[in-house]
């Protein structure tokens, strides 16, 4: 099977579920949040968790997983910024299937505090 690595941006309350789920699917979102917004590159996942994270909870956690590529051709790429800010949009409801096409453990790579 061909995948995709991609990244998750979170802080400390969502990495915690992230842990509970045993590093293998993203939490269900909140009440107004109708996205579940993975990125495409690292670099953009630092900037969201280094500039946003930190400052709204205190610390940002750079996320990775490969998700089976087939399955993310539903999904375009949406450039939401300059040309390194590009992430797909997953509808809110179609999270479980999403989190079901995870190839491996959803992996930390990158902490700012």
């Amino acid at each position: 099977m061909n995948t995709t690595i991609l990244y998750r941006p979170v802080g400390p309350e969502e990495l915690e579920l992230i842990r509970l789920n045993e590093w293998k699917a993203f939490p269900p979102r909140l009440p107004g949040q109708p996205i579940f917004y993975p990125v495409t590159n690292e670099e953009y996942a630092t900037q969201i968790a280094r500039d946003w994270n930190v400052r709204d909870s205190g610390a940002g956690y750079v996320t990775e997983f490969a998700v089976g590529s087939e399955f993310l051709t539903r999904y375009e790429i949406q450039q939401v910024g300059g040309q390194l800010h590009k992430e797909l949009w997953v509808p809110a409801e179609e999270l479980d299937e999403f989190n079901r096409h995870i190839v491996g453990p959803i992996k930390v790579i990158q902490t700012f505090t």
